[in-house]
C-alpha cells in the first residue's frame, strides 16, 4: 500500500464517523439513562423470576433435568 491510500482511507473513516450536531440536553441525557437502568431492573427481575420458578419446579417455559439428590 502506497501512502496516499492510507490517506484516503483514513478521510472515508473520518467522514462516515457519526457526530452530533447539537448537544444533548440534561433532562433528554437522564430521561435515558434511567429508561437504560429500568430495562436492566426488568431483565434481572425476570432472570431472578426464572431461577426461582427452577428452583421450586413450576417452571412452564423452561425445561431442565431434575436432579435427586
Amino acid at each position: 500500500m502506497s501512502f496516499t491510500s492510507n490517506s484516503i482511507k483514513l478521510k472515508n473513516y473520518i467522514n462516515s464517523m457519526a457526530v452530533p450536531k447539537k448537544r444533548t440536553s440534561i433532562s433528554k441525557k437522564r430521561i435515558r439513562n434511567t429508561l437504560w437502568k429500568k430495562k436492566g431492573y426488568f431483565t434481572a427481575l425476570k432472570a431472578f423470576s426464572l431461577g426461582q420458578s427452577i428452583f421450586t419446579g413450576n417452571s412452564k417455559s423452561f425445561f431442565c433435568n431434575k436432579y435427586k439428590r
